[in-house]
């Protein structure tokens, strides 16, 4: 584990707001000015494939990686793709039905509710009051 890779790695980690690369990008060149973009993408996806990180895919351009590797659930805004985590015991209840086996083994199973974060929906509202 190279020092640029353990900085990216504890930038993840220490992270609650489900940042992507760019923004990982950003917060570690404020440590290491000399870091590239291509070496934060690769440090992601190999610490995604070692299971140290995970991604949450919002429908969106931009994958977010999460540090939480417990199970746990998202909610992800569908205007800004913004992720929080979800803990709630109902969630953890949900099982994949029967017709899964037939496609392949189920290793993790998580719910990732879709809406509009509160600052998307205040500022959609504030739009609509302005025309």
């Amino acid at each position: 584990m190279t020092h640029q890779r353990l900085v990216i790695f504890e930038e993840v980690a220490r992270s609650h707001d489900h940042p992507d690369a760019e923004t990982i990008y950003h917060r570690v060149r404020e440590k290491i000015p000399t870091v590239s973009l291509d070496t934060v993408y690769r440090t992601l996806w190999m610490l995604d494939a070692m299971g140290l990180i995970m991604t949450v895919s919002p429908s969106r351009e931009k994958v977010r990686f999460d540090g939480n590797v417990t199970p746990h659930h998202h909610f992800v805004c569908s205007i800004c793709g913004e992720a929080h985590d979800v803990d709630y015991p109902g969630l953890d209840a949900v099982t994949a039905p029967e017709e899964v086996e037939g496609i392949g083994r189920v290793d993790a199973l998580h719910v990732e509710l879709r809406g509009v974060c509160k600052r998307c929906e205040k500022q959609t509202i504030s739009r609509k009051r302005h025309s």
